[in-house]
């Protein structure tokens, strides 16, 4: 009986491992995708049946940061010969790199919207994640008339699709002279975020004993002196995981960029897809500024990860 046992444990560890190497694929093969689209030539981004092996090359994020326009007539072996390596792979595509008067390469507008993206995520996660925590610690720790209500309040901004505020707030922002501007999405990126601020850190700090605090006060520390040098340090995970998820959900945002933004103040979301080539859309250029778009949050998870296990364990019940 123990030997039969035994058996089918082994199975269903086998059978879970399966799945879980399975589920993996599934999740790695649209990076893997993009990752290998992003070093491919033009000519076989879009090939059928899918081409695995190729030369890698980098004239994609060549494109990606020049401007470019279409090639009318092939350059001279002279002018060829005397341009940049990186220029002559723009050539090798049939384009050509836009120059100023003076001979200046002019750059596209992907690193100014990276540059909005960083600007934006970073401010609005830093806010929400500010103001959410101090939001916790008073919901926490005081008693607050209708508490259950203004809990509920907060995490109701969540339940509504941003598109079904887009047009009210364009044109409420319109009106104040906040579109196209950094304040404006960091404003909206904030305000969503800080509901999901307020809930998540409202649990870290519940799990923090009021007896620290208490003992810190008898000590002759003020509240605002505990809550810096007993809370903070003790809700650190919590506000390093929280800081993630506000950090991932301002940096993927889509519709808001969008409709709120043109020029200035334009993030990377809306800006790379209207990457094209000559004639088709180019989807080396666009794997390209997906593939670098991906590299903050990831070097961010990356660098908070043992706060991110730790944070998400929080709370767990404790033997």
């Amino acid at each position: 009986m123990a030997a039969v046992r035994t058996r089918s444990e082994r199975a269903l560890n086998r059978v879970a491992i399966a799945a879980v190497l399975v589920i993996t694929l599934i999740f790695l093969a649209p990076i893997y995708w993009i990752t290998s689209t992003a070093f491919k030539p033009r000519n076989l981004a879009t090939t059928i049946p899918p081409t695995i092996v190729f030369q890698p090359e980098v004239s994609p994020f060549v494109k990606l940061f020049a401007k470019r326009s279409q090639l009318r007539e092939r350059p001279t072996p002279e002018h060829y010969a005397a341009a940049p390596w990186w220029e002559r792979l723009v050539f090798d595509g049939g384009e050509k790199v836009v120059r100023s008067g003076r001979g200046e390469v002019q750059l596209s507008g992907y690193p100014s919207r990276f540059m909005n993206s960083l600007i934006v995520a970073i401010t609005s996660t830093v806010l929400a994640v500010g103001m959410g925590t101090f939001t916790a610690y008073g919901f926490s720790r005081f008693k607050v008339k209708g508490e259950a209500d203004l809990l509920f309040f907060i995490l109701s901004t969540r339940m509504l699709p941003p598109v079904v505020v887009a047009i009210p707030m364009f044109l409420m922002y319109r009106a104040v002279g906040l579109n196209d501007t950094h304040w404006g999405l960091i404003i909206l990126y904030t305000a969503f975020n800080l509901s999901f601020s307020v809930w998540l850190m409202k649990g870290f700090i519940d799990e923090i004993p009021k007896e620290y605090e208490e003992a810190a006060l008898v000590d002759g520390y003020t509240r605002m002196q505990a809550f810096f040098k007993i809370v903070i340090p003790e809700a650190a995970t919590g506000i390093a995981a929280t800081a993630v998820f506000c950090f991932i959900t301002a940096w993927n945002e889509y519709a808001f960029a969008l409709i709120m933004t043109n020029r200035r103040a334009q993030t990377a979301p809306p800006f790379i897809p209207s990457q094209v080539g000559s004639g088709l859309p180019d989807w080396t250029v666009i794997a390209a500024g997906t593939f670098l778009f991906l590299l903050p949050v990831a070097i961010f998870t990356f660098l908070l990860r043992n706060h991110l296990l730790r944070g998400m364990s929080f709370g767990a019940i404790r033997k």
